[in-house]
Protein backbone atom coordinates (compact mmCIF):
# COMPACT_ATOMS: atom_id res chain seq x y z
CA UNK A 1 0.00 0.00 0.00
CA UNK A 2 2.58 2.60 0.93
CA UNK A 3 4.31 2.11 -2.39
CA UNK A 4 0.96 2.55 -4.24
CA UNK A 5 0.68 5.86 -2.58
CA UNK A 6 4.17 6.93 -3.33
CA UNK A 7 3.65 6.00 -6.98
CA UNK A 8 0.43 7.88 -7.07
CA UNK A 9 2.14 11.15 -5.25
CA UNK A 10 4.62 10.94 -8.22
CA UNK A 11 2.32 11.06 -11.14
CA UNK A 12 0.55 13.68 -9.26
CA UNK A 13 3.65 15.81 -9.17
CA UNK A 14 4.57 15.45 -12.62
CA UNK A 15 0.92 16.20 -13.76
CA UNK A 16 0.64 19.31 -11.61
CA UNK A 17 4.37 20.26 -13.05
CA UNK A 18 3.15 19.56 -16.72
CA UNK A 19 0.58 21.97 -15.87
CA UNK A 20 2.13 24.87 -14.28
CA UNK A 21 4.83 24.28 -18.05
CA UNK A 22 1.55 24.19 -20.47
CA UNK A 23 0.24 27.52 -18.00
CA UNK A 24 3.44 29.28 -18.32
CA UNK A 25 4.20 28.50 -22.25
CA UNK A 26 0.80 29.56 -23.21
CA UNK A 27 1.66 32.59 -20.87
CA UNK A 28 4.50 33.27 -22.43
CA UNK A 29 4.47 32.72 -25.84
CA UNK A 30 0.47 33.24 -27.30
CA UNK A 31 -0.38 36.05 -29.15
CA UNK A 32 -1.92 39.26 -28.58
CA UNK A 33 -5.08 40.21 -29.71
CA UNK A 34 -4.31 42.72 -32.76
CA UNK A 35 -6.08 46.09 -32.87
CA UNK A 36 -8.54 46.34 -35.45
CA UNK A 37 -8.43 49.73 -37.68
CA UNK A 38 -8.95 50.81 -41.37
CA UNK A 39 -6.79 53.12 -44.30
CA UNK A 40 -9.19 55.33 -46.74
CA UNK A 41 -12.57 54.90 -47.87
CA UNK A 42 -14.34 51.27 -47.58
CA UNK A 43 -16.20 52.96 -51.00
CA UNK A 44 -13.09 52.31 -53.40
CA UNK A 45 -12.61 49.46 -55.86
CA UNK A 46 -9.83 47.94 -54.35
CA UNK A 47 -9.74 46.33 -51.08
CA UNK A 48 -7.33 44.58 -48.98
CA UNK A 49 -7.40 42.85 -45.58
CA UNK A 50 -4.81 42.27 -43.56
CA UNK A 51 -6.05 39.23 -40.62
CA UNK A 52 -2.99 39.19 -38.07
CA UNK A 53 -1.86 38.18 -34.34
CA UNK A 54 -0.95 41.09 -31.82
CA UNK A 55 2.91 40.52 -31.74
CA UNK A 56 5.98 43.37 -32.64
CA UNK A 57 7.07 41.28 -35.62
CA UNK A 58 3.86 40.89 -37.08
CA UNK A 59 2.55 44.97 -36.44
CA UNK A 60 5.87 45.79 -37.74
CA UNK A 61 5.04 43.98 -40.98
CA UNK A 62 1.53 45.09 -41.14
CA UNK A 63 2.41 48.48 -40.20
CA UNK A 64 5.16 48.32 -43.78
CA UNK A 65 2.16 46.97 -45.73
CA UNK A 66 -0.21 49.80 -44.57
CA UNK A 67 2.73 52.49 -45.13
CA UNK A 68 3.73 51.33 -48.43
CA UNK A 69 -0.60 50.94 -49.26
CA UNK A 70 -2.36 53.84 -47.79
CA UNK A 71 -1.33 56.18 -50.47
CA UNK A 72 -2.63 54.55 -53.03
CA UNK A 73 -6.95 54.02 -54.01
CA UNK A 74 -6.72 50.70 -51.72
CA UNK A 75 -9.28 50.07 -48.93
CA UNK A 76 -7.50 48.36 -45.84
CA UNK A 77 -9.18 46.89 -42.93
CA UNK A 78 -6.74 45.31 -40.25
CA UNK A 79 -8.51 42.44 -38.20
CA UNK A 80 -7.75 39.88 -35.90
CA UNK A 81 -7.55 36.28 -37.42
CA UNK A 82 -9.70 35.13 -34.62
CA UNK A 83 -12.22 37.47 -36.55
CA UNK A 84 -11.96 35.66 -39.91
CA UNK A 85 -15.17 33.76 -38.98
CA UNK A 86 -16.96 36.98 -40.27
CA UNK A 87 -14.75 37.75 -43.23
CA UNK A 88 -16.89 37.29 -46.69
CA UNK A 89 -14.14 36.70 -49.06
CA UNK A 90 -16.12 38.11 -52.37
CA UNK A 91 -15.23 41.39 -50.26
CA UNK A 92 -11.52 41.61 -50.95
CA UNK A 93 -9.40 41.83 -53.60
CA UNK A 94 -6.70 40.48 -51.44
CA UNK A 95 -6.12 38.81 -48.03
CA UNK A 96 -2.83 38.53 -45.77
CA UNK A 97 -3.05 36.11 -43.26
CA UNK A 98 -0.60 36.29 -40.28
CA UNK A 99 -0.60 33.34 -37.64
CA UNK A 100 2.04 32.14 -35.48
CA UNK A 101 2.24 27.61 -35.59
CA UNK A 102 0.94 27.16 -32.35
CA UNK A 103 1.19 24.00 -30.69
CA UNK A 104 2.21 22.18 -34.35
CA UNK A 105 -0.65 23.59 -35.88
CA UNK A 106 -2.15 26.51 -37.12
CA UNK A 107 -4.77 28.31 -35.13
CA UNK A 108 -7.95 26.77 -36.07
CA UNK A 109 -9.87 29.59 -36.94
CA UNK A 110 -7.51 30.28 -39.85
CA UNK A 111 -7.23 26.42 -41.21
CA UNK A 112 -11.00 27.02 -40.64
CA UNK A 113 -11.06 29.73 -42.63
CA UNK A 114 -8.75 28.58 -45.58
CA UNK A 115 -10.90 25.58 -45.97
CA UNK A 116 -13.63 27.48 -46.03
CA UNK A 117 -12.32 29.88 -48.98
CA UNK A 118 -10.15 27.83 -50.58
CA UNK A 119 -12.26 28.97 -53.91
CA UNK A 120 -10.88 32.15 -53.15
CA UNK A 121 -7.22 31.28 -52.55
CA UNK A 122 -5.33 32.82 -55.54
CA UNK A 123 -6.15 36.35 -53.60
CA UNK A 124 -4.98 34.81 -50.31
CA UNK A 125 -1.21 35.18 -49.06
CA UNK A 126 0.09 33.74 -45.84
CA UNK A 127 2.70 34.32 -43.61
CA UNK A 128 3.52 31.48 -40.98
CA UNK A 129 5.93 32.08 -38.26
CA UNK A 130 7.08 29.58 -36.07
CA UNK A 131 10.21 28.44 -33.87
CA UNK A 132 11.77 26.70 -36.58
CA UNK A 133 10.19 29.07 -39.50
CA UNK A 134 9.41 26.11 -42.00
CA UNK A 135 5.68 25.42 -40.71
CA UNK A 136 3.34 26.13 -43.50
CA UNK A 137 0.02 25.78 -44.76
CA UNK A 138 0.34 23.71 -47.67
CA UNK A 139 -2.66 24.73 -49.35
CA UNK A 140 -2.13 28.27 -49.96
CA UNK A 141 0.45 31.27 -50.85
CA UNK A 142 2.90 30.72 -47.84
CA UNK A 143 5.74 33.08 -46.50
CA UNK A 144 7.17 31.16 -43.49
CA UNK A 145 10.31 32.41 -41.07
CA UNK A 146 10.97 33.21 -37.71
CA UNK A 147 9.60 36.13 -35.78
CA UNK A 148 12.84 37.89 -36.31
CA UNK A 149 12.14 41.76 -36.31
CA UNK A 150 15.59 41.93 -38.57
CA UNK A 151 14.46 40.26 -41.35
CA UNK A 152 11.09 41.84 -41.26
CA UNK A 153 12.05 44.59 -44.13
CA UNK A 154 12.68 41.57 -46.74
CA UNK A 155 9.36 39.91 -45.53
CA UNK A 156 7.74 43.61 -46.40
CA UNK A 157 8.91 43.45 -49.78
CA UNK A 158 8.36 39.92 -50.16
CA UNK A 159 4.83 40.62 -49.64
CA UNK A 160 4.15 43.59 -51.55
CA UNK A 161 5.33 42.34 -54.51
CA UNK A 162 3.07 39.75 -54.17
CA UNK A 163 0.57 41.85 -53.12
CA UNK A 164 0.96 43.99 -56.21
CA UNK A 165 0.74 41.52 -58.37
CA UNK A 166 -2.66 40.10 -56.81
CA UNK A 167 -3.96 43.58 -56.57
CA UNK A 168 -2.88 44.41 -60.09
CA UNK A 169 -4.16 41.00 -61.81
CA UNK A 170 -8.22 42.16 -60.15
Amino acid sequence: MQRSKKVLLIILSLAVLFFLWATWYTYEYSMEVAEAYQVNSPDLDQRLLIATQGSVFKDTITNGIVNHFKSDSIFIKIIDVSSLTEVNPEEYNAIVIMHTWENWKPPFVVRQFIERTIDDKDKMMVLTTSGEGTYQITEVDVLTGESNLEEAPDFINKMITRLELILNSR
